[in-house]
């Protein structure tokens, strides 16, 4: 029995370690990419960094650069050339922008509305949540036209409110705060109403603070679907290069630059990658904690 029960751990052990060697060694290739040379990357050499030889690039003095400027080593030259060729810190700082406030107003609605469908006896109340749980089916495909013909009606296109404004409702964070809440103890609720607390004020003084946990998880996800968020930016920021989040971006960046110069492009989307590890990393134990407590009743 025992050693069965080892036998098993170790093909849970093994398929997880595969699983994970499946998930970073993308991450792996894009990092030893920003930091190779190009005949390196092309001819799969070099380990993770490379030679790191001093070196001029052709494709630098291409583009105006004098061949002084462009000698150096290939980590160096390779986040060099990125921001030399594309606004990277404007990239960074729409992504933020755009993320941000997506985020804000959506717990602005969403605390509201799931404390209603968690805490509050009202008729239609069922049919509501499965309202929700309906939406949560609809792709966002499904509703982009419509969308982007209301934007233009309202000259809102190749603006920062077409970016922000359709995603201000989540479905999803109604659902998973409901979720959350449902976990809250009623006589809390009932204290604070005995102390003549209304409801907003529940909301905002007593609710808010106790689910700190799970709207970082929601954080998590919406910013990083939000900033990587490719299909809808693409569509409504046609003409404002000022305007472009870091998906646009690099595809900006990457039609700008020789087709084989893949190290200056994997600099930018490192770059592009390291705030949302960095968040992630920071908010690691809060985000397992709100994943777990909204599953829990």
């Amino acid at each position: 029995m025992l050693a069965r029960h080892y036998i098993g751990e170790s093909w849970k052990h093994g398929l997880l370690i595969i699983g994970a060697l499946i998930v970073l060694i993308p991450f792996y290739m894009m990092v030893s990419m920003s930091l190779k040379s190009q005949q390196e990357i092309q001819s799969i050499s070099g380990g993770l960094v490379g030679a790191q030889e001093i070196q001029t690039f052709p494709v630098c003095t291409k583009h105006g650069y004098t061949e002084e400027v462009c000698t150096m080593r290939p980590y160096k030259y390779n986040f060099w050339f990125a921001f030399k060729k594309a606004p990277i810190p404007r990239y960074l700082m729409n992504g933020l922008i755009v993320t941000v406030s997506i985020f804000l107003i959506q717990v602005l609605i969403a605390l509201p509305c799931s404390y209603a469908l968690a805490k509050l006896r009202f008729k239609g109340r069922e049919f509501v949540f499965s309202m929700v749980l309906f939406c949560l089916l609809i792709p966002v495909h499904a509703i982009a036209l419509p969308l982007y013909v209301m934007l233009a009606k309202a000259g809102l296109v190749d603006t920062y409110a077409a970016l922000i404004i359709p995603w201000t409702i989540s479905v999803f964070g109604i659902f998973l705060m409901r979720q959350f809440f449902m976990t809250v103890p009623d006589e809390l609720i009932d204290a604070a109403r005995m102390d003549g607390m209304g409801e907003y004020s529940i909301v905002w003084k007593v609710m808010l603070p106790v689910a700190i946990p799970a709207l970082l998880a929601f954080a998590i996800f919406s910013v990083v679907a939000h900033w990587n968020d490719y299909f809808w930016p693409r569509i409504v920021i046609t003409g404002n290069r000022d305007l472009f989040t870091p998906p646009l971006g690099i595809r900006e960046f990457r039609g700008g630059i020789d087709s084989d110069e893949f190290g200056p492009m994997m600099a930018s989307i490192v770059t592009v990658t390291i705030p949302l590890i960095v968040a992630f990393i920071v908010a690691q134990k809060r985000f397992v904690e709100g994943i777990t407590m909204t599953g829990m009743k």
